[in-house]
Formats: structure tokens, sequence, C-alpha cells
């Protein structure tokens, strides 16, 4: 059965539960209105659900190789960007890029993935795939904001952490949860955009900010749909299959509340016009800095302490 016939089963299936409902004679005690309101949040909810066809396109978009990447929108919301190198310790990790600069007229620190657009310069930016080191490298910006009273701006766009044996030696799991602890404990404003890819760790390493936003061809996820198929099926060719499961996509991540807001993006997508797409983002980060600049920088830590802890289930 085809995806788009399986919605069609399921829709006929809850709207004839639905009629059924309706003929029972109302009992004193029996929850029958609760339960059709419910039925027609589902059917509602389906008739503008994404199709698995939806999502997986989704996901093409936000690899696309023409997709902007940091560097792309740097160049055209921030006015004399200055790049800062190394992690004053080891290296200096190209994956990763960090600066300050000017956006609407006052100073940002600004870090972000950046993945490369030919072979040469993927293999120098391994893909966008961080070291520790370019951990170090955003922790030392995110210092440097705090200091003097910045607003952070971060950009993700990694497929994850560079899972390699060096990355593990140099400590990768603990400088992936130091930088997350660094932007918790932030006193200035932070927002940070999903502009490609979002994957695990790598991604959230420098997205626990005030407000979360995802441009709208992007995916954030805990997982490649490779990986979980690899996982689930031992068979990578059905990501297509796994990404339907887990639903990356932007719509179901601001549904989720794993995100607050959806960036848009021009007409066919942000690689067709990235000058279009950096005046829809520049607009979006400027509007979510305002909403959270006026809180105090002791309550913003609570809120933004809260929100993370808020998300998930837990069982015992």
């Amino acid at each position: 059965m085809t995806e788009g016939a399986s919605t069609q089963a399921e829709q006929l299936r809850l709207r004839e539960r639905l009629a059924k409902l309706r003929e029972l004679p109302l009992l004193r005690g029996v929850g029958v209105s609760g339960e059709m309101a419910r039925l027609k949040r589902q059917l509602e909810r389906m008739a503008v659900e994404p199709s698995a066809d939806d999502v997986w396109h989704s996901v093409e978009l936000a690899r696309h190789q023409d997709r902007p990447y940091t560097l792309d929108y740097v160049e055209r919301i921030c006015d004399d960007f200055v790049e800062l190198h190394g992690d004053r310790a080891l290296a200096d990790d190209p994956a990763i890029v960090a600066g300050l600069g000017r956006m609407d007229g006052r100073t940002v620190v600004l870090v972000g993935h950046q993945k490369g657009r030919d072979i040469r310069e993927r293999t120098h930016r391994n893909f966008g795939m961080t070291y520790p080191e370019g951990y170090r490298k955003a922790m030392r910006a995110f210092e440097l904001a705090d200091r003097h009273g910045f607003p952070v701006l971060t950009l993700v766009d990694t497929p994850g952490a560079y899972p390699g044996v060096t990355a593990e030696q140099h400590g990768q799991g603990g400088w992936i949860a130091r930088c997350q602890l660094a932007m918790a404990r932030l006193g200035v404003p932070s927002v940070a955009c999903v502009i490609g890819e979002g994957g695990s760790g790598g991604a959230v390493a420098i997205a626990l900010a005030d407000r979360v936003l995802m441009q709208e061809n992007a995916i954030y996820s805990v997982i490649s749909p490779e990986g979980c198929a690899a996982i689930l099926w031992r068979d990578a060719g059905e990501a297509k299959k796994a990404a339907a499961a887990f639903k990356p996509d932007a719509v179901h991540c601001l549904e989720l509340g794993v995100v607050d807001g959806i960036v848009p993006e021009p007409e066919g997508g942000a690689h067709a016009d990235h000058d279009g797409a950096a005046a829809l983002l520049a607009e979006s980060l400027g509007a979510a800095l305002a909403d959270v600049e006026p809180i105090a920088p002791d309550e913003r830590r609570r809120l933004r302490r809260g929100k993370f802890r808020a998300m998930g289930m837990y069982l015992e």
C-alpha cells in the first residue's frame, strides 16, 4: 500500500469511528463528546499533515549543495565581520565559524557551522562536522559576548559532531556538554537557527538558546535518516521510511516544541535565492532578539533552563 493510500485508509477509519460515536445515546459519565472532539482534531491534523514525500523533500532541500551556509549569510546580514580563529589551546577547527559583526547597527557574536562548497573546501571544513576544538572556539566567542554584553546568534548546519577516534580521544562528548552549559549560563540574549541539517549533539551544542528557529526546509533530529534506518532495518536505503517515522522537518519540530518558530524561505527554497533567504533570516533573527532582550538576565537564564528541561518524556 502506498503512503497516500495508507493515509486515506486511516482517515476513513477515523471518520467511521466518529460516525458511530455520533449515533451513541448520551450517557451520564461517559466522555463521548471529548472523544469526538479528539477525533475531529486528529482528522483536521491529518488533512494538513506533511506526507512521507513532503518530509523527504525537506531532507533533500536541507542537504542541497547550493543551499546557503553560515558564511553566505554572514556576508549578507553582517557588516564589519571579524572572524576569530583557534581555541587558545590546541588548534583551529574550520567546521565552526565564530566572530563579531554588526547587524542592524549593533554588535553581535555569531557562531555557525560551515560545510564547504567544493570537495577541497568540504574536506578542509570536514563537511561541517566539528572537533572538540570547534566547540572550545565557540565557547571562547560566547564568553566574549557575555563579557561585553553582545547578543549571541548561532547558525546550525551539521550532519553531527565528528565521530572519529581523534575527536573521541580529545573528549568530544564532554566538550559538547560544556558548550551547551556555556550557552545555558549566558546572561545575554541568544537566538539559534537551524539553516540546513541539525544533526544530533553536534547541532544542539550551539543551539541551546532563548529562541530556536528553523528555516522552512531545514531538518533537526537526534540521528540522520540513514543512521536510523541502519539501526532499525539494517538497511540505510530505508532512509525515506525512517524520516517519515521520526519527522525531522520544521513543521513537526515546531509541533513538538523543539523549536519556537519557522523562518520562511524564498519560493523554491533557500538555494534558489541566497539574497532573499538572507533577508528573511535577518528579519526573523531580529524579531526573536527583540522578543528576549527586554527580559532580565537572571530571568532569561531561568526561562532558558526551564525551556530545555521541559522537552521530552521521562519514564521510571
